[in-house]
């Protein structure tokens, strides 16, 4: 193992000791034998099955056979979502055959980052997924499962899903992908259309042309944002079956994949195989590999908030020190949008996750010696699933990439380091995204431009007023201010100023998506403007170095001037209402830090009263 992996991994073991422990106590205490509905009293099973074929009455009411939860994200505005209206009857059919039963347990909420974004609703986004933590435990809370499916892709869904699978860590689990859409439009294609309309320059007619031609069918969108970045996180977690992550939607094969998912979740019951809950996979390896996987990979930075989340929900403690050291001896494997012009289809048709995990672990950058729902060691994951005479089968996967353009190797990276670096100065602490930067971007000096909200940038840059180098600060945008929206409708305006010459940059307490990349962004801002931040007290004008090489994030003003000067808040009182915000003002009171999840769930054993 690389000797900086391994002290990290040591550092969050000794880290998380206390939390770790009182999590597996209670997974233990949550444990039974047998089928877990057999607590149960005939009235409340009787409820549990009344809807239920005659089948698979008789199986529940036997008290022998498994019962499966699906837990659905389901909805058909989501284009990654809407295949997910076949699986479950796919799901019980294959079941059945087995002599086991499954039900729908709930459905959790799934919104799309890319319909909100820019709009109010998207204050709602990150909080979504702590709502979809506690969906997925209320559909759970019946007791009368054995193991469960979790069919979820995008950006909150995945890490809320995970969050509440852990709360049930003494159920076996598998998560099940619904696999990307066809290649539409190149993103290069794509992005410069979108400058060209935030600069007038075209319609919007051509721009809705434009964006159609990309997202343009069901299943997940192909560049390579939080969604994707989820569904590589969810292999290397072992916590979905290998090398299927970006198998096209509404094929035989995605189908195929989806009845091995419910098979091997059986696998893993008490009553059809070695008992195998998702308590006993994920640990301290797991998330050390995900975050790895995260740098090699170049995704999205909204990981360095759900990463944290997910692992506090098993008692296992992350800081951004643990992804920055990570970062600085994880070569970059992979281009792809936004980093590269290539996308998730590409990236699959290169060898996808059997060469990336081929590569880290030849190289002593990942945990081998890990627990997966296919066996033990991430090595099973060096597969690739394919169709032989209509039967599913996981051939020896290609360690070495088909397209180096695409992928490469950890002998020629695309980059010595990882996509994402941990930024540290008076200001606070901040990520930043590198792996889609130019080298000549890593460095700028320039007075800051404040502003309140992501509108005020856009009405200054529509007004001709941003045509010169500064470094943009928009604050009031954490947690605790307005639910920490991604900012990604800035990135046309400040790409084309970026393209005419200038230097820009942008400072902020809110999320960038992970899409975004191109102009250089200090992101994540703890803590957060309206927490005691020093962004507070930033002015325009003021200087700031921003140094992504060294690391360093730096207000040029002296501590005496800052010292006296006083915070004005801004007036925010018109984001507390509509889009369903008032529903939420209790959640941004209550919300931690960036650099801790951004949740509202304690550690194991530091619940508040």
């Amino acid at each position: 193992m690389n000797e900086v992996i391994q002290k990290v991994t040591e550092r969050i073991r000794e880290r998380s000791l206390e939390s770790r422990s009182i999590y597996l106590d209670r997974i233990a205490s949550a444990k039974g034998h047998g089928v877990n509905r057999n607590k149960l009293g005939c009235s409340n099973l009787a409820h549990a099955m009344a809807p239920m074929e005659e089948g698979e009455k008789t199986s529940l009411a036997g008290l022998e056979s498994p019962n499966i939860a699906i837990v659905t994200a389901y909805n058909d505005m989501l284009s990654a979502h809407e295949p997910y209206k076949l699986y479950p009857p796919l799901i019980k059919r294959t079941l059945m055959d087995l002599g086991a039963t499954a039900q729908v347990a709930g459905g959790v909420p799934a919104m799309c980052d890319g319909v909100t974004q820019s709009q109010p609703g998207m204050e709602l986004s990150l909080f979504s997924r702590d709502n979809i933590a506690m969906g997925t435990a209320i559909a759970l809370s019946h007791n009368v499962y054995d193991g469960a499916l979790y069919l979820g892709v995008c950006d909150k869904i995945v890490p809320g899903l995970v969050i509440g699978a852990l709360a049930f860590g003494h159920l076996p689990g598998v998560f099940v992908p619904a696999g990307p859409m066809p290649s539409g439009i190149s993103n290069a294609q794509k992005a410069k259309v979108r400058q060209e309309f935030a600069q007038g320059k075209v319609s919007e007619d051509a721009l809705l042309k434009v964006e159609s031609a990309s997202y343009h069918s069901s299943g997940t969108c192909t560049f390579y944002g939080t969604a994707n970045s989820n569904q590589m996180l969810l292999e290397m977690m072992g916590l979905q079956l290998p090398n299927s992550s970006f198998i096209n939607t509404n094929t035989p094969l995605r189908e195929a994949l989806t009845a091995h998912a419910a098979k091997t979740v059986l696998t893993m019951t008490e009553l059809r195989g070695i008992y195998k809950p998702i308590a006993e996979i994920v640990d301290e390896k797991s998330f050390v590999n995900a975050i790895v996987g995260l740098m090699a990979t170049g995704g999205s930075t909204n990981h360095t908030i759900h990463l944290i989340a997910m692992a506090r929900a098993a008692g296992i403690i992350l800081n951004w020190d643990d992804f920055d050291q990570i970062s600085k001896v994880t070569p970059l494997l992979c281009k792809m949008y936004p980093n590269g012009q290539a996308d998730v289809n590409h990236f699959r048709d290169a060898g996808g996750m059997s060469v990336v995990i081929s590569q880290l672990l030849d190289a002593g950058l990942a945990h081998n010696d890990v627990e997966t729902i296919v066996g033990r060691g991430l090595d099973t994951y060096i597969v690739e699933p394919a169709l032989a005479e209509n039967m599913l089968k996981f051939e020896p996967g290609p360690r070495v990439s088909r397209n180096t353009e695409v992928v490469s190797s950890t002998q020629t990276p695309f980059s010595e380091e990882g996509g994402l670096k941990l930024l540290n100065g008076n200001l606070g602490r901040s990520v930043i995204k590198t792996s889609a930067l130019k080298p000549e971007q890593f460095f700028i000096e320039a007075p800051a431009i404040v502003f309140e909200s992501q509108e005020a940038l856009q009405d200054a840059f529509h007004k001709g007023e941003l045509e010169k180098d500064f470094i943009a600060v928009v604050r009031y945008q954490g947690p605790k201010a307005n639910g920490m929206p991604e900012l990604h409708g800035l990135m046309p305006p400040l790409g084309a100023l970026q393209d005419k010459g200038y230097k820009v940059a942008i400072i902020t307490d809110g999320r960038m998506s992970g899409a975004s990349g191109k102009v250089p962004s200090a992101i994540h801002f703890s803590p957060e403007a309206l927490d005691g931040g020093l962004l507070s007290k930033v002015k325009t004008g003021d200087m700031i170095r921003f140094d992504a090489k060294k690391g360093e994030i730096m207000l040029l003003v002296e501590d005496t001037e800052l010292s006296a000067r006083t915070v004005e808040r801004p007036d925010h009182s018109a984001n507390t209402h509509g889009f369903g915000r008032e529903l939420f003002v209790s959640v941004r009171q209550s919300v931690g830090m960036a650099e801790e999840g951004a949740s509202l769930f304690d550690i194991p054993g530091k619940e508040r009263a």
